[in-house]
């Protein structure tokens, strides 16, 4: 029987704030081919959005990242994840204030842990970041996925005012940065 870690398919489960910026992001990464927006890390079942906003769950938004290790390892997965948000900042990010947006490895094998722990310890080692990183390390035990209009945000609203003002600019540092790991872009059709 193949473990998740040997197998083709892995997962994980990431928090960086607002779940519509994250999932933006990694939808974008070669290797990736599913990422669903949703809960984890409370004491809430099946969370509601209005009950995640409030604050008091102890659930954290986050995605959840299907991926083939093959092509995208874990490790490049986080180094994504450091660089496209502020992993310095305790509960915040932006705006966005409260534990729901900590900044939040859930791992779901001591491997992870021990890698995520790895990357943390190295980029603090680095002075990359001005401020020590805050992000916790956190097991995974149950992931909710989030409501039907929060996946896939930033795709299919791409107009509405939070995507052009916050989630735009993170995209474009995303695509300059990491412009070697992107899905090709589809190509339009033909027009007759």
């Amino acid at each position: 029987m193949a473990t998740e870690e040997n197998s083709k398919k892995q997962v994980a489960i990431l928090g960086g704030g607002c779940f519509w910026c994250t999932e933006a992001v990694f939808l974008r990464l070669r290797g990736v081919s599913k990422v669903t927006s949703g809960y984890t890390g409370g004491t809430v079942p099946n969370p509601t959005y209005e009950q995640i906003c409030r604050g008091d769950t102890g659930h954290a938004e986050v995605i959840r990242i299907e991926f083939d290790p093959h092509i995208v390892s874990f490790e490049q997965i986080l180094d994504v994840f450091f660089h496209t948000h502020d992993p310095t900042t305790l509960n915040r990010q932006g705006a966005d204030r409260g534990t729901q947006y900590r900044s939040v490895v859930f791992f779901n094998s001591s491997k992870q842990k021990d890698t995520a722990a790895k990357i943390i310890n190295k980029l603090d080692d680095s002075a990359e970041f001005r401020d020590p990183i805050v992000t916790t390390l956190e097991e995974l035990k149950e992931f909710y996925s989030a409501e039907d209009y929060h996946q896939n945000y930033y795709n299919l609203n791409p107009n509405q005012g939070y995507c052009r003002v916050v989630i735009d600019p993170k995209m474009h540092k995303f695509q300059k940065r990491y412009s070697k790991m992107l899905k090709p872009e589809k190509s339009e059709p033909e027009k007759q």
